[in-house]
């Protein structure tokens, strides 16, 4: 049971290695045995207790070597630089579930799932995502570079609109597909172009997605 009441609203932004409509999200093994991911998140309104984390930004980096259930991750938070100490402090605990009802959000089964988590880093972090166009921009200088454009149709390179709806889903309740492409250095060095890309409203309390 969570001991502080907490929340976040804002938009998240991500990019795996999987094929378009990513496998994870209908229980389904990844499109190449091993799961790779960059995940961006931009708080336009939260707080945790009496923390502001109005206007901040966190980037989540990870690899599994074969499906997220199966465990034996290797997680690593980025944090904005600007953030203060009590602000940092409140990011990782949410992130890391220290303060949320057990496994009610996509945070906390990565953080159960991952054998490995690296310090956090503090970096400068730009996102500019948009998910009714389904386009995205992010950058983490030196370690992190993404971008997003919406899914087009191989023949008329028209652009191509799908979403997913998890009723009940633990990272959101209604997501738009896209295409990304992003090169990741640093601890958790990674690679990939035209994969799976996620926008969706990021919404959550100490007691999971709001809807």
């Amino acid at each position: 049971m969570a001991e502080v009441a907490w929340k976040i609203k804002g938009i998240e932004y991500g990019n795996c290695n999987c094929a378009y409509g990513c496998p994870c999200q209908f229980n389904a093994l990844p499109t190449y045995g091993d799961c790779r991911y960059v995940l961006f998140a931009r708080i336009d309104e939260g707080h945790y207790g009496d923390t502001n984390l109005d206007g901040l930004r966190f980037v989540m980096v990870g690899k599994f070597p074969g499906a997220v259930h199966e465990g034996n991750g290797t997680q690593q938070l980025i944090i904005e630089e600007g953030a203060n100490d009590k602000q940092r402090e409140a990011i990782r605990r949410i992130v890391y579930n220290e303060d949320t009802d057990e496994l009610r959000t996509h945070y906390a089964v990565y953080n159960a799932m991952s054998s490995t988590v690296l310090d956090p880093v503090f970096a400068p972090i730009e996102l500019e995502a948009d998910m009714e166009a389904r386009t995205a921009r992010g950058r983490v200088p030196g370690l992190v570079v993404s971008d997003a454009e919406p899914i087009r149709n191989p023949v008329t390179g028209e652009e191509h609109r799908a979403q997913i709806v998890l009723p009940n889903g633990f990272e959101y309740t209604v997501a738009e597909m896209g295409s990304a492409s992003s090169k990741l250095t640093g601890e958790i060095p990674q690679e990939f172009s035209n994969s799976y890309a996620q926008f969706n409203e990021l919404h959550m309390t100490e007691q999971g997605v709001v809807r």
